[in-house]
């Protein structure tokens, strides 16, 4: 049998709705007996469906959030948790680089200190800005 893929659960799914929809319009337009094997025949098929999704999707190693799950059980769209996430991502990066900004500044001051107060480590502290700043280069060009 073949793996499963997001692709051919989707498939499956798209079944289940078909078949509801089946189901939808046979209740809809039941005249009686007449009618009936057209239902019984849909809600089997409807089983069928379902069954064969569940099995395969739980084949797939897909992982959705505990939160997500709860959003979505609430009512809400999934699309303002994933907004609002993003929005926490953006602030937290925007302090951490804050912070790495800060950092920067106090490793110039601080050199500068120490080449003012220590002026034979000038030669070792140049060194290890330069090293830095290689370091900080490679970094933002992804090398």
């Amino acid at each position: 049998m073949a793996p499963m893929t997001a692709d051919s659960v989707d498939d499956r799914l798209k079944n289940v709705i078909q078949n509801l929809f089946e189901i939808q319009s046979n209740v809809h337009g039941y005249l009686g007996p007449e009618t009936q094997q057209g239902l019984v025949r849909n809600i089997h098929q409807l089983t069928t469906s379902l069954s064969a999704l569940s099995a395969s999707s739980s084949a797939l190693p897909i992982h959705l959030p505990p939160e997500i799950i709860d959003y979505i059980d609430q009512g809400r769209n999934p699309d303002i948790y994933t907004r609002e996430l993003i929005e926490v991502v953006q602030r937290s990066n925007q302090f951490l680089k804050g912070k790495s900004e800060a950092f920067a500044r106090f490793r110039d001051c601080l050199a500068d200190e120490i080449v003012r107060h220590l002026p034979e480590e000038e030669g070792k502290v140049k060194s290890i800005l330069e090293g830095n700043r290689m370091e900080e280069e490679a970094r933002v060009n992804g090398s």
